[in-house]
């Protein structure tokens, strides 16, 4: 998973009026592509300039404006004022790295949330920044680089007819954040599987390599938490403000998603603890096995005390040592020691000491 952009240093001290890319380029050139519909028809247009909107300004259909690419600081410029969007919001679209909000202004409501897409072949994470903007029979969207994630949408979109084309930009917005969470608690499963295989592995042979897994799905989970935990601020904020951008009839889908953060939340906290509960039960393997280790070598050293004892009292140089001449003395003493050896493990054994 990348890290978090941090900011750089020409971007410290900048007004938060400035219209200024903050982020780095993650595409050559913005894309701005024009939905268009009603209940009966759908039209989907790729236009080139701000200017190419003016046709749209007096369209009695509701518009959805997608720009793909945010560095183009000319154009944003030109959207300001063509929209009568405030500087300060477009300033926050073009900062990649700024919190999830949801800000009211004059003539819209402005929503920022982070996407996350899973690469199926990488077993990556990549993270998107999306920013929002509601206006009446408008909703603009921008993010930072070209994605499929809002295909569902889009054929949703294209094929259905009055219901989904006739319940508003906000309610659009709605189906577009409910596809960014549904991704958080999809990317969440995926990682939990591994989590869980990760729980069957210990249960069979915990090792030192099992210690390195857990920590990276530690790093992981703790990076999915730095946007997902700001997001459900975001929308529970979003859900009690009382905006006129946000009709009534739709007041119920924008509950639905804080169920649905609700449930990545509960998802990220619960393999956290899973995380933790294993990585005790490792360092509990680790300090049994050690244990085990040590008893047994315990029990070895104190079988060869008499042993050694025995050893040491006839590896003496005294010239009368009567033992020292028997014809089988060599084999007594082995034997003795054999015994005494014997009866100490038979002796252990009973008491259950290994």
């Amino acid at each position: 998973m990348p890290h978090t952009p941090l900011k750089r240093q020409e971007d410290i001290g900048l007004s938060p009026y400035e219209l200024k890319f903050r982020g780095r380029h993650r595409s050559q050139d913005v894309q701005m592509t024009v939905f268009e519909f009603d209940a009966e028809d759908v039209q989907e247009t790729t236009i080139q300039s701000v200017e190419a909107l003016q046709s749209y300004k007096d369209s009695k259909k509701l518009i959805w404006l997608n720009i793909d690419g945010l560095h183009n600081e000319k154009l944003m410029q030109e959207l300001a004022d063509h929209l009568h969007i405030p500087a300060d919001i477009l300033s926050d679209v073009m900062e990649p790295a700024t919190r999830p909000q949801v800000e009211e202004f004059d003539n819209g409501l402005f929503v920022s949330i982070k996407m996350m897409q899973f690469n199926e072949g990488l077993h990556q994470v990549s993270i998107d920044n999306l920013s929002i903007v509601m206006m009446h029979n408008l909703l603009i969207t921008f993010q930072e680089e070209k994605c499929n994630q809002f295909n569902p949408v889009k054929e949703r979109l294209k094929k259905h007819t009055r219901r989904f084309r006739t319940l508003g930009t906000d309610y659009l917005a709605f189906a577009l954040l409910d596809v960014v969470i549904d991704h958080y608690i999809y990317i969440l499963g995926k990682l939990g599987e591994k989590i869980e295989a990760l729980d069957n592995k210990m249960a069979l042979n915990p090792d030192r390599r099992i210690l390195g897994s857990i920590n990276l799905l530690k790093h992981e989970l703790s990076d999915l938490g730095r946007y997902i935990k700001p997001a459900k601020e975001m929308i529970m904020s979003l859900v009690k403000k009382d905006s006129d951008f946000i009709t009534p009839k739709n007041n119920n889908h924008y509950k639905e998603l804080q169920d649905n953060i609700n449930q990545a939340v509960e998802l990220l906290d619960y393999y956290r603890e899973l995380l933790y509960d294993e990585l005790n039960i490792y360092h509990s393997s680790m300090s049994t096995r050690l244990n085990d280790i040590m008893a047994l070598l315990t029990v070895f050293s104190v079988i060869f005390i008499p042993l050694t004892f025995i050893v040491g009292v006839y590896g003496m140089n005294f010239d009368h040592m009567p033992e020292l001449h028997l014809r089988y003395g060599y084999i007594i003493v082995w034997g003795v020691m054999l015994l005494i050896a014997a009866g100490m493990l038979w002796y252990f054994e009973k008491k259950k000491w290994f």
